[in-house]
């Protein structure tokens, strides 16, 4: 039997599953546009390190009923994000391991997915596994990035009128006006 060369960019994902295929490797960060834009401006992603990640397809034939093609997808890198407290850069780990089932059409990826927890793509003969990759670690982004302990203290408020330690100058009461025109009482 003639042994399948594969290649992420351009899976044959039946294929893959059929004869257990498994790919693995390293990619730059910096390739993947979507999560480079994710970089703090201070640490470019070109500067990370490389995103390793691994696939290994699976081929399962459950009791009565067709064949199913599965992928195992696991990934890591290292991101450069912008602490959403002190603005500098912090690095997170960002990490993912899931499986994918694969069906034939969008119908049946909807109809599969509403039912159960499974992730549930569509068969494709030139599926781009860097493109999944990339979806995954953006979904792995934690939403609120920040460090454990900022590495320098927060900068001070800009307006003086904010700070604690200068007392406030005083300012008119937005309805002191409308006070004034009741206490008069009607007019004549």
């Amino acid at each position: 039997m003639k042994e399948h060369l594969f290649f992420p960019e351009k899976l044959d994902v039946a294929a893959f599953a059929r004869d257990g295929g498994q790919l693995n490797g390293e990619l730059p960060a910096a390739s993947l546009l979507r999560l480079a834009d994710a970089a703090a401006p201070e640490a470019p992603a070109s500067a990370w390190a490389a995103v390793k990640w691994s696939a290994t397809g699976e081929r399962r034939e459950p009791r009565g009923a067709q064949a199913q093609a599965w992928l195992h997808l696991e990934a890591s890198a290292e991101a450069q994000l912008t602490c959403q407290r002190c603005l500098r850069p912090v690095q997170e780990h960002v990490e993912f391991a899931r499986w994918f089932r694969f069906v034939h059409d969008e119908a049946a990826a909807a109809e599969i997915d509403a039912e159960t927890e499974e992730d549930v793509l569509v068969l494709s003969r030139n599926f781009d596994l860097f493109e999944l990759i990339e979806d995954e670690l953006l979904l792995s982004l934690p939403l609120v990035p920040r460090h454990e302990e900022c590495p320098e203290p927060l900068a001070a408020p800009l307006d003086p009128a904010l700070s604690e330690g200068e007392p406030q100058s005083e300012r008119p009461h937005p309805f002191a006006a409308l006070a004034a025109l009741k206490k008069q009482g009607p007019a004549q």
